[in-house]
């Protein structure tokens, strides 16, 4: 029973009055127990909610035979205006494609320092669709360590993941780059996608190359720009949830 809070001793804590700590409970952002006709709620639980730590990390803090009331927690979004500051920088320093996407293909930014071959390539319902596959496939990789794939059209990218709270929440993709000045096969890209193969062809002499040095420098970087991505989508996910407490200061809702 030392793990258990009372109400009044949660309120406390948190600096929230009855109300609030009990909408709390209600959507799932508190762990409690029922004794008698009190509601108790555990210790642990609260101090990590009190560290600025998010709703699903307090609710793994509780003990495991402990009753839950967490809704399903959605991955975090993160702040796309500063991630596309971010990745527009990377973009240049490596002079690679860059983009971040959700986990299942689908654009969060504009490319960066996008390649005019691959332009041509997803200015078509076709090519953009082929795009999306090959970033989606990478989203199925189970192994964090970023390595070097290659995409649809035959050119390079690497890419590393994005999580929140443990959460998979997007991938930063790498790419646009070509290892060597090994011929593609153009003419059937072209026709797969619906452009023209000359203007292809011509785009092509133009790819980035990167020597093996530079192609392992790259993993490094994206790996910890990835980094800094998570850190910034946990601030964001402290800051939401100290608006949710402060917004809940406002509502009047009657305790069960």
């Amino acid at each position: 029973m030392n793990d258990l809070l009372t109400t009044r001793e949660v309120q406390d804590l948190l600096k929230l009055d009855r109300t609030t700590v009990y909408r709390m409970l209600k959507e799932g952002r508190l762990t409690g127990v029922k004794v008698g006709q009190q509601w108790r709620f555990h210790r642990r639980a609260v101090e990590t909610l009190l560290q600025g730590a998010s709703p699903a990390a307090a609710s793994r803090s509780a003990p495991a035979d402990a009753p839950r009331y967490a809704q399903p927690l959605t991955p975090v979004p993160l702040p796309l205006h500063c991630v596309q500051a971010i990745q527009d920088v990377f973009a240049d320093l490596t002079r690679v494609g860059v983009v971040t996407t959700a986990t299942d293909g689908e654009p969060l930014t504009r490319m960066s320092n996008g390649c005019r071959f691959c332009a041509l390539i997803q200015a078509t319902d076709a090519g953009r669709a082929a795009c999306r596959a090959s970033w989606r496939a990478l989203a199925a990789r189970s192994d964090r360590t970023p390595r070097i794939a290659t995409c649809h059209a035959g050119l390079k990218y690497i890419h590393a993941r994005i999580e929140v709270d443990g959460l998979p929440t997007a991938m930063l993709i790498a790419g646009q780059f070509r290892v060597d000045a090994t011929p593609l096969d153009t003419q059937r890209l072209a026709r797969d996608v619906g452009v023209d193969p000359g203007a292809l062809d011509e785009a092509l002499d133009a790819v980035t190359i990167l020597d093996e040095r530079m192609r392992a420098q790259l993993g490094v970087w994206l790996q910890k720009v990835a980094h800094t991505f998570e850190e910034i989508g946990r601030e964001r996910a402290t800051m939401i949830s100290r608006l949710r407490a402060i917004s809940d200061l406002a509502v009047l809702d009657r305790p069960d």
